[in-house]
């Protein structure tokens, strides 16, 4: 029997679906979900086995005019993660109405790429069905696609029908990861952003592009990981909001994130959260070499 084998990238300007769309295609969370732009920071690798293929996905930073330093390294990041990849998947918002921002992301990410070019039309759960068509042909639009597939990420309608495309573009190759691996991403990586989508969840408007978290350190004994983890914000007022008062919402982001810790690591978790200040960290190269960007 042949095994197939590839590589994936899912692309979209911010807040679009991927990551919940990475996270339904492969059937578990691989990528933290929140209604924030710009959650996602990293190319996360999402593995998919099967009996006969393995398709590793690749979930990007939305795709924008950046304002700050960090926004144009996530857009570098895009721009990598599209290289050497057999297919790549743009992700638009029907609700929101494909428009000039996706057009944005084809012209820079897609209309050189000579792979496979699947457009996901996501969100339709929250269109009537008249408002289908038109969104459905404005995706169309955008550029030569191989496929425009109508999905919900949210509800998983077309998530298979999208799968089963990819699968089918699949050649022959090697497993390139072991197969009860799910991710790339090293664990000290996997619990920080279970911490920051804790706290992208309690927090208000004008906080959550200034967190970033850093696990530390992490202490193993027969029954107990022990994380020891920093909330970094940009200004002493963002402190004030993310402790909250009498120290309401860290404790909030703290259990929130304690349960989800144990779930993958399926052991006790006991989490060491701290909050630090580390001024216009998403300007600092010093500051974002240190994160990890």
């Amino acid at each position: 029997m042949s095994f197939r084998s590839g590589f994936v990238a899912v692309v979209g300007r911010p807040n679009t679906g991927k990551s919940t769309l990475v996270n339904a295609l492969v059937g578990r969370k691989v990528a933290i979900v929140s209604d924030k732009p710009q959650t996602t920071r990293r190319d996360v690798r999402a593995v998919l086995n099967g009996d006969d293929y393995q398709v590793v996905f690749t979930d990007t930073p939305g795709f924008h005019k950046p304002r700050t330093l960090l926004g144009s390294r996530l857009n570098e990041l895009v721009g990598e993660a599209t290289q050497g990849v057999d297919a790549v998947v743009q992700v638009v918002d029907a609700r929101a109405g494909v428009g000039t921002g996706d057009a944005f992301v084809f012209e820079r990410q897609l209309k050189g790429f000579d792979g496979q070019k699947l457009c996901a039309v996501n969100k339709l759960d929250l269109l009537r069905n008249h408002d289908e068509v038109p969104q459905l042909a404005a995706a169309a639009e955008l550029g030569e696609w191989d496929e425009v597939v109508p999905v919900s990420a949210k509800t998983g309608r077309g998530v298979h029908v999208l799968l089963d495309l990819l699968l089918g573009r699949l050649k022959d190759g090697p497993a390139y990861f072991p197969i009860d691996e799910v991710t790339d991403q090293p664990l000290e990586v996997r619990l920080a952003e279970i911490v920051r989508e804790k706290a992208l969840a309690v927090t208000r408007q004008e906080v959550p592009h200034s967190i970033a978290v850093v696990v530390e350190e992490l202490e193993e004994s027969d029954t107990l990981t022990t994380a020891h983890a920093l909330l970094i914000v940009e200004r002493d007022s963002q402190k004030g909001i993310v402790i909250g008062k009498g120290g309401e919402t860290l404790k909030t982001i703290g259990s929130r994130a304690r349960e989800e810790m144990e779930l993958v690591l399926g052991r006790k978790v006991f989490l060491d959260l701290r909050v630090k200040v580390l001024k216009e960290w998403q300007r600092d190269p010093k500051a974002l070499q240190r994160l990890g960007f």
